[in-house]
């Protein structure tokens, strides 16, 4: 037991947070958003069917009618939803456009998020990206060797220092692993890119970077139990429990 107060500095290995997110990009691949459209090694990708993103719509519409087409009320924050803001997929927008002629139902943009806030997490060199315009980045592979230098060491470090156990400095302008000099690093493993479907509220890789394959625990197969806002005091989605998760 921790005393009240008490920081936090490690966790054993075996405690590591659980994310289930969708695998869009393997080893080797390439990935560049633009406008929101995940494209890799140069193709569009295939959209999930309930990708969400943050929308704001005027003027106010019936709440309950939302709640019915299984629009959150909560996800976007707690009080959003009074201020005409949700987190719609292509449907729910559909949906509530058709609700009257005067109804405006705007995508939020997202290049005013913080500099740095995504992933290498470099204001300096990448503070433009956002989860909306973001990369282009290399999925690295088992094997397949890269340059390093000041532009691409904040993609790699913690897989070099973290994920493949090497002592990583840098000192004068130059990287140092294990002691000696380095202008180029292999790849002990495959890593992978996760997104979550709702593009606007989710921390994937475009937050917390790749993903290494010794880390991947399994694959869903279906929804056992699913709650209405996370929070069973609100209901039980009865429609979603047992449904397969390959129809997400």
């Amino acid at each position: 037991m921790m005393p009240p107060g008490a920081e936090v500095i490690t966790r054993p290995v075996d405690k590591k947070d659980h994310y289930i997110k969708r695998c869009v990009a393997i080893a080797g691949d390439s990935i560049v958003i633009r406008n929101a459209q995940l494209f890799v090694n140069g193709v569009a990708a295939q959209n999930p069917t309930h990708r969400q993103f943050l929308y704001h719509v005027t003027p106010a519409v019936n709440l309950k009618k939302l709640d019915e087409w299984g629009v959150s009320l909560k996800d976007a924050g707690a009080n959003a939803a009074s201020q005409g803001y949700f987190m719609l997929d292509d449907t729910q927008v559909e949906k509530i456009k058709g609700l009257a002629a005067n109804v405006q139902v705007e995508r939020v943009p997202q290049e005013r998020s913080q500099p740095g806030y995504v992933y290498p997490n470099d204001a300096k060199r990448y503070g433009t990206w956002n989860v909306d315009d973001y990369g282009p980045i290399y999925i690295p592979k088992k094997g397949a060797t890269v340059a390093l230098n000041e532009k691409s060491l904040p993609f790699y470090w913690r897989i070099i220092k973290v994920y493949e156990n090497n002592a990583l400095e840098t000192r004068d302008g130059k990287i140092f692993i294990n002691g000696q000099e380095a202008t180029t690093y292999t790849f002990k493993q495959n890593y992978y890119w996760m997104m979550g479907d709702n593009r606007h509220n989710s921390e994937d890789s475009r937050i917390w970077g790749y993903v290494p394959e010794d880390h991947i625990v399994g694959k869903p197969l279906f929804i056992w139990f699913s709650t209405k806002n996370g929070n069973i005091r609100e209901g039980i989605r009865w429609d979603r429990i047992f449904s397969s998760a390959s129809t997400l």
